[in-house]
């Protein structure tokens, strides 16, 4: 009897990414994944900052920075500028 490994990749159907709600930790692991929540988050946040009209979208409209999530429209936003995860 022999055993088989899962490997998923980064096309699988199971694995595709969902344009839908995140949590900011999530997301940003998502984005930057092997490295702990802080770390992400920082970099995460880094790269939002470093593009003042992808930052001016996200936080343009009823949404603020200190809020724990992305909706969906900011979601969308960070695909648009930074590609998908």
């Amino acid at each position: 009897m022999t055993t088989q490994k899962f490997t998923p990749t980064a096309y699988d159907d199971e694995t595709a990414f969902v344009v839908r709600p995140y949590l900011k930790v999530d997301l940003a692991r998502l984005y930057c994944p092997g490295v702990s929540e802080r770390t992400a988050l920082n970099k995460f946040n880094t790269w939002m900052r470093h593009n003042p009209e992808l930052h001016r979208q996200l936080y343009g409209g009823r949404e603020g920075k200190n809020d724990v999530c992305f909706t969906v429209r900011q979601v969308r936003l960070i695909v648009q500028y930074l590609g998908e995860p």
